[in-house]
């Protein structure tokens, strides 16, 4: 072998060393710190104070309104209860039993048998005749039949002395504005 043959490598440069540069630094002024905007924080603070504010006011609102809400209800039953009494008032007052008292009290008697007049030419059929002084029909007689709605009985209209019934008011039930009557069941 000769010395030619060996392969020589060729030689790199070396880099030159560099000693690594520091990364802290003496400070030499310090930095001037910045001042907090007044202006920002009072809008902050202002803004939570705002949303607090609307939280409350919302939530006063709702407990206000659920009071009301509460004696609407409240009012609402207790029409409904006076509603259905007057309503079984009216049908005890409306009941055969208090008619024929009350019929009977203002002097009206049964007529016997029933007359029927024809339009076409204006005759009658049947007696004709009126009915008799005195009624055959006892309403709180030992016939008469119990009715539970009654709860007192009818007052008898007054008599004047020359002999014609003297009118008293009376007060009407309110009209009905629910709708029809209906029973409850169960």
């Amino acid at each position: 072998m000769s010395l030619n043959a060996t392969v020589r490598q060729p030689v790199q440069p070396a880099a030159p060393t560099r000693a690594p540069q520091r990364r802290l630094q003496p400070v030499t002024r310090p930095v001037a710190r910045r001042k907090p905007k007044l202006a920002y924080a009072l809008i902050a603070l202002g803004g939570a104070l705002a949303i607090g504010a609307a939280q409350i006011a919302l939530s006063l609102a709702i407990t206000q309104d659920s009071f009301a809400l509460a004696e609407l209800s409240s009012q609402q039953r207790e029409l409904n209860l006076r509603t259905h009494a007057l309503q079984e008032e009216l049908t005890g007052l409306s009941s055969p039993q208090v008619l024929a008292t009350s019929a009977a009290g203002l002097g009206m008697v049964v007529a016997g048998a029933p007359s029927y007049l024809r339009l076409s030419d204006g005759a009658v059929f049947g007696t004709g005749s009126g009915a008799e002084g005195t009624s055959t029909v006892d309403p709180q007689g030992a016939g008469a039949v119990g009715n539970a709605l009654i709860t007192v009985t009818p007052p008898e209209t007054p008599v004047t002395e020359d002999g014609t019934t003297e009118q008293t008011t009376q007060e009407l039930p309110p009209a009905i504005t629910d709708g029809l009557p209906s029973p409850t069941t169960h």
